[in-house]
């Protein structure tokens, strides 16, 4: 009864949905199947940031839309969260409307080198010291929290809001899974550490939590304690001679057993902590 409820609650999930921030004047969050951006509207004119559109223009076209029946003021830019392409490619459409696109300068290096057809380069990168946009009164801020997901993350924080977006490395109340195989493990823990010293108190990640609600510091944390505690399982494995296997066969971390993702996000986890340990790929 609780699967087919639970599929039935999927059947009835509409393809795509904007909602307002609650307790904002401005913040919205896009919605499309299970990935997700956030866009600023200001007097002055619309921050937004990833296009969302891999393989699916009628997301982006479906974004503006979106953006369009909030405000009439412009999309003055484009905010890209890192350079994975199914965050960042299909933009074409915000740069035809003018948008400039924010990036770090990892992702533009990348997307030198790779020529993506469908992902624009951004016209303005921030390095590690991170940057700021400011527009119609509005502030966001653009952190860069060293190496984890990717090489590229950016945290984009509104101080006046407490709000950050973040996509990837902090998951809300999910199992890491395919994000882990390009990772920094180790310094991705550091990077949670820094964005958790950061003033904020709610999360937007880049794809749902469980009820879309928003995320804490508490899943910050978590998300931390998981990492680190299969840090030291697969280490202990790899040191006994059992990566690949049988480490990658009785990995486990029983404690997380409930949480979306985590039968199919088991294999990932423990191959990327057999490179770390059992390869030494850092």
């Amino acid at each position: 009864m609780l699967a087919a409820a639970t599929s039935a609650a999927q059947a009835q999930r509409p393809q795509f949905q904007t909602t307002k921030v609650d307790g904002t004047d401005n913040v919205y969050i896009y919605r499309y199947v299970n990935h997700q951006s956030m866009f600023v509207v200001t007097p002055d004119g619309v921050i937004a940031t990833d296009p969302i559109g891999l393989a699916r223009p009628q997301a982006v076209t479906t974004y503006i839309d979106e953006i369009k029946k909030v405000t009439d003021k412009p999309i003055k830019y484009v905010v890209y969260s890192h350079h994975h392409y199914d965050h960042i490619a299909g933009g074409k459409p915000f740069k035809a409307l003018g948008a400039t696109f924010y990036a770090h300068e990892n992702v533009k290096s990348r997307l030198a080198l790779l020529k993506d057809p469908d992902t624009v380069i951004p016209d303005r990168t921030v390095g590690n010291n991170g940057g700021v946009i400011n527009l119609g009164g509005t502030r966001l801020e653009l952190h860069y929290a060293g190496r984890n997901h990717s090489d590229s993350s950016l945290v984009m924080r509104l101080p006046k809001d407490k709000i950050i977006f973040a996509v990837d490395f902090l998951p809300v109340g999910s199992f890491p899974g395919v994000a882990m195989v390009d990772s920094y493990p180790l310094e991705w823990e550091d990077s949670i550490k820094k964005v958790m010293g950061m003033d904020w108190a709610r999360l937007i990640p880049g794809h749902p939590g469980p009820g879309d609600r928003l995320g804490t510091k508490e899943d910050a944390q978590k998300i931390l304690a998981l990492l680190q505690e299969a840090s030291a399982e697969v280490k202990t494995a790899a040191r006994e001679g059992k990566c690949w296997q049988p480490a990658e066969k009785d990995f486990t971390l029983p404690k997380y057993a409930s949480w979306p993702g985590y039968e199919s996000g088991l294999p990932f986890v423990a191959r990327r902590y057999c490179a770390l340990w059992g390869r030494g790929t850092e």
